[in-house]
């Protein structure tokens, strides 16, 4: 009770520091100013950084923490260790897709996909988009196989560890940690970096602070807290993605719409053409830069999708029914936030001209500039609003990812085997505070190495790629062998790394010299980052095909256990092996035919003719782009609230659940 009391405390007390700051007189900006330059922290006053960065945490962990506490006393919802790590097992479709998409929104979803559209045009984007949605799509198989073979894991690391002992499982569990680091830093590079261009508040303090807010609701409330946040964290982000479309094809009087957009892509294509598009275009997607992004993409976000336990952590507990739909659902809502978000501001930033240097599109400040050109200070203060809903929402999946690896693999497996619920809730809280306050210090030191938020996005794949067939092989080939599945993520590794200083120093305008320039660059981040999948997944299957050994999957269910569930409660969550064949089956055609068209049949014909949009096709790539996160919109935010009425029914009735 009395740490509840503090965690309230804290948080009223903020309200009112952020109430009475905001009482304040606001200076005006006019709209359009920045396109004469961006200057650090001209668009925003200071207070304002502070105001999101601090006051709209605490709201949010306010309201959340309420929210779990309306369940505890309505709904009869406990705080057992496996609820605070898994959500009960029981969550369904519409909030398993609002998860995914919540925790797959990064700040590069945001920031980076502007980026590229800057550099590349209509393709950068598109890329984007297609290169990181079909590893959640494809995910999808992997969590119902997760489901039928070991429906009682708490992390993926359980399942590596039973198949392949400890030695393994500490390999493994290096690399899941590196993925959640990485991914956890790209997250602050990229929120402090628009919050310190914005408002000028230090960079380092941004770092710092974004996490706070998150640490209160998961400490309360664990996985399920962190599931609602990011509910209602995606629904503002769509909500302002949709504002911005407005902004630029209907109140046309700074862009002209889709026509003057058009003109002035034109124009801006003839002043400064795109080396390496179609025509020097911007509206093509014949672009070699373009081209060469999409494929460091998708190599690169098979490691922060298969390698992440925060994905792991979304599949164990959905429902096993709603698993793949949820997935599906998700990866295609997704695909509209990045499409969207950057064919409509990242282009608006060449269309107005903003003037941004290379290292300021790097930091991700493209879509800052076009929104503050668009709209002024409302629209600097809606980026700022909708980057830290997608870093606060991606940072509390990290969180409790980070949780249960540390509680699971690490305590339980190697401290405290037979550790109760009450030990392990509070192991889990402590690492929460732990990588919090950690989070803030990682960024602050990646920033005094001089990486950008786009250098690290780019380079992921290279420290992480080599894991990912060895880890999707450990749960759907019985052949998989333990030495070989290691020594294909660690050799990969060494292979990916040397891959990527050796192109560097064999850059001829480098000469020779390696360094963040020559590490940076496409050549060497492509091929290094091909080079590290491929040669783990080469190793992982040819040593395993050399070893003749097989694996019994019905050790999974004896060597996994539960910790603080019965056999009955297991029972109610466990779906029939034929339906989950059938849902697997699903799975593999709705992923792989999804994946297909978003690879191969969409992009390579537009990328094979050399096309260069006319009016008419621009104005249909729009179209398609405004539909798609329209309907995404749609399905986010009802789909949960009408799989959720009969809960909220019984909230409203006021009456209590017995034993609550």
């Amino acid at each position: 009770m009395d740490k509840a009391k503090s965690i309230y405390f804290l948080s009223i007390v903020s309200l009112i520091a952020v109430a009475a700051v905001a009482s304040f007189p606001q200076p005006v900006y006019a709209a359009g100013a920045i396109s004469e330059g961006f200057a650090v922290g001209e668009a925003l006053p200071e207070w304002i950084g502070w105001a999101i960065v601090v006051g709209l945490g605490m709201v949010f962990a306010v309201i959340i923490t309420i929210e779990v506490k309306i369940e505890e006393k309505y709904l009869g919802v406990s705080q057992t260790s496996e609820m605070f790590n898994t959500a009960g097992r029981t969550i369904k479709t519409g909030l398993t897709a609002a998860a995914i998409v919540s925790a797959w929104t990064w700040a590069a979803t945001l920031l980076q996909s502007s980026t590229v559209a800057y550099q590349y045009g209509i393709s950068g984007p598109f890329w984007y988009a297609a290169g990181a949605s079909i590893q959640v799509l494809l995910f999808g198989i992997l969590a119902i196989e997760l489901k039928r073979k070991a429906p009682n894991a708490h992390t993926f690391l359980e399942i590596i560890r039973a198949r392949y002992g400890n030695g393994s499982h500490k390999v493994f569990l290096v690399f899941a940690l590196m993925t959640n680091m990485i991914v956890t830093a790209m997250l602050l590079l990229g929120g402090s970096a628009v919050v310190n261009g914005l408002t000028g508040m230090d960079i380092s303090l941004a770092a710092f602070l974004i996490p706070v807010g998150v640490m209160i609701y998961t400490l309360v409330g664990g996985l399920k807290a962190t599931f609602v946040a990011d509910y209602m964290h995606t629904i503002i982000i769509f909500v302002t993605i949709l504002t911005f479309v407005g902004a630029v094809y209907i109140n046309t009087d700074i862009t002209g719409g889709v026509e003057g957009m058009y003109h002035k892509l034109v124009e801006a294509a003839k002043i400064n053409p795109v080396e390496g598009n179609a025509a020097g275009a911007f509206l093509t997607m014949a672009s070699a830069g373009g081209l060469m992004f999409g494929i460091i993409n998708i190599v690169g976000n098979f490691g922060t999708v298969f390698v992440d336990q925060a994905y792991w952590q979304r599949a164990i507990a959905a429902k096993p029914s709603s698993t793949v739909k949820g997935f599906l659902l998700g990866g295609a809502c997704w695909f509209a936030i990045p499409f969207t978000l950057a064919t409509t501001m990242g282009l608006t930033a060449v269309a107005l001209d903003v003037d941004l240097t290379p290292a300021q599109a790097q930091m991700g400040l493209v879509v800052p500039a076009a929104a503050t050109a668009l709209m002024g200070e409302v629209g600097a203060i809606m980026v700022l609003t909708m980057l830290f809903m997608a870093v606060t929402s991606a940072g509390s999946a990290e969180l409790i990812a980070v949780s249960s690896l540390v509680t699971y693999d690490l305590y339980r497996t190697y401290k405290n085997p037979n550790a109760t619920g009450k030990q392990l809730v509070k192991v889990s809280r402590a690492t929460i505070v732990g990588f919090g306050l950690g989070m803030g210090g990682l960024a602050v030191i990646l920033l005094g190495m001089g990486l950008s938020l786009g250098f690290v996005y780019l380079a992921m794949g290279i420290l992480i790629g080599s894991a990912v067939v060895p880890i999707a092989l450990t749960i759907l080939w019985k052949r998989t062998n333990r030495v070989a599945a290691t020594a294909g993520a660690v050799i990969g590794l060494l292979i990916s790394t040397s891959t990527w200083v050796a192109v560097a120093a064999s850059l001829p305008e480098y000469g020779g010299v390696v360094d963040l320039a020559s590490l940076g660059h496409n050549y060497s981040m492509l091929f290094a980052n091909i080079a590290g999948i491929i040669s783990g997944g080469v190793i992982a299957i040819i040593g395993s095909l050399a070893v003749k050994s097989t694996f019994n999957w019905s050790d999974l269910k004896d060597k996994i256990t539960l910790v603080e569930m019965s056999a009955a409660d297991s029972a109610k969550i466990t779906e029939d092996e034929e339906t989950l064949k059938k849902a697997f089956k699903f799975s593999i055609r709705g992923g792989g035919l999804m994946t297909i068209i978003l690879i191969i049949v969409w992009p390579m014909p537009l990328i094979a003719s050399g096309y260069v949009f006319e009016l008419g096709s621009y104005g249909i790539w729009v179209a398609i782009s405004v539909i798609w996160v329209s309907v995404a919109s749609f399905f986010i935010i009802f789909l949960p609230i009408i799989e959720a009425r009969h809960g909220i029914a019984k909230v409203l009735s006021g009456k209590k659940t017995e034993g609550a």
